[in-house]
Formats: C-alpha cells, structure tokens, sequence
C-alpha cells in the first residue's frame, strides 16, 4: 500500500504515468518527457524521483539502439545522443490494474470533447476511435468534420488532449463537403473509421455507422 500511496496525489503524476502505460516499450529523456506531458521541468524531475522510487519506472541508458523518442516533426532527426533516459518497469507489481484505472476507464467525457472542438469552428461530426476505444488498430483516433474550421485551434486542443492522455493522437479534419464526397466516393481512409469500431461524440450530418451496410 505505501507504494500506491505514492502514486495518487499529483494531476503531473497521472499524466506521466499515463505516457509510459501508453508506451510501455519507449525509452525518453526529460525533454521529451516534460514536451508530451506538458509539466515543467522542476516539477518532472521531483516526480520522476518518486515513480523511480516506487519502481514504477527504470533509469535506462540511450543509445543508437535506444534513442530518446520524438515527437512527430517535419524536421530531420538529429543523430542520437547517449546519456539517461527512462522507461516503464515491466516488472511493476500494479501495472495491470493502473492500465486499468487510468487508461481503460473512460478518462475524456464526450461533453468535453464536444465542448472544446466546437471552439474551433461550426463542427458537424467529430468520432473518436483507436485509444479512445482502447482498439490499437485503428487508422485514426480522432476524425473532425465542419465548416471553416480552424487549424490551429484544432491542432492546440489536440496537444492538450495527448498530454492528458499520454500518448500521441493520429486524427484528420475535413470540411464537411470533403468529407461527404469522400465518403460518397469509398474513400478509404473513411470506410476504415466507420467501417470499424467508433463513437460519434457528435452527429449533425446523420452520418451512418458503417459506409457499406
């Protein structure tokens, strides 16, 4: 019990724990720890301490063979660099049951999402799927479909929304002509999200649930 006392008290601390369930094979540094989970670097180093101390986490050397992970960028990749970095302790007693609390649990409420996409423009249709869903296979985990929708707002709330959930989020946005004609015409990036396991937090266009039915 001591070691989950340790566990519980800290929003920063969840949103960590979240990235490395999420990615329980990555090896990261500090940087890219406090860049994905949005915590300062002050707060992150007291709360790596404690997880390493609950054995939640391990100190892992980075190499070429086990570079520290990179966000998604247009930009070439630097070559590796060596020194500390950290990655989940397959051998932590609760990992099985955190994986359970923090991740499988419906974290993000549908009110929410709703809420804070339609800040981004005349939003018809927004369905999530992938870790929403907690189904791995899925081509996207968000699909956003409006009018005049603005980019930048979608991308800035979509940064949110990985730190909380820990875990980098592959979406598209159409405007809702593109979208209709896309799916009117069997595209197959829309067959494979409605096709397949999803939810729609919001359905202003009567879209169905299966392009074939």
């Amino acid at each position: 019990m001591e070691t989950l006392g340790k566990l519980f008290n800290s929003t920063a601390r969840v949103k960590i724990m979240r990235l490395f369930l999420l990615n329980p094979n990555t090896v990261f540094n500090t940087k890219s720890i406090s860049s994905r989970s949005k915590v300062a670097m002050g707060t992150l180093r007291k709360e790596l301490s404690l997880l390493i101390s609950a054995k939640f986490i391990k100190r892992k050397a980075l190499s070429k063979k086990n570079p520290p992970a990179k966000r998604r960028s247009g930009k070439k990749k630097k070559a590796a660099s060596s020194g500390a970095g950290f990655v989940l302790d397959q051998n932590f007693s609760y990992g099985d049951s955190l994986r359970e609390l923090l991740i499988d649990a419906a974290f993000i409420k549908h009110e929410t999402l709703a809420k804070n996409f339609k800040k981004a423009g005349r939003v018809k249709l927004l369905i999530v799927a992938g870790v929403f869903t907690h189904d791995p296979e899925s081509r996207l985990d968000l699909l956003v479909v409006g009018d005049n929708l603005k980019r930048r707002a979608v991308d800035s709330y979509i940064k949110n929304l990985e730190a909380e959930i820990g875990k980098e989020l592959s979406y598209a946005m159409f405007e809702t002509s593109d979208f209709l004609y896309r799916r009117d015409m069997y595209d197959k990036l829309v067959c494979d999200v409605l096709d397949f396991p999803h939810e729609k937090v919001i359905n202003a266009v009567g879209v169905a649930n299966k392009v074939r039915e």
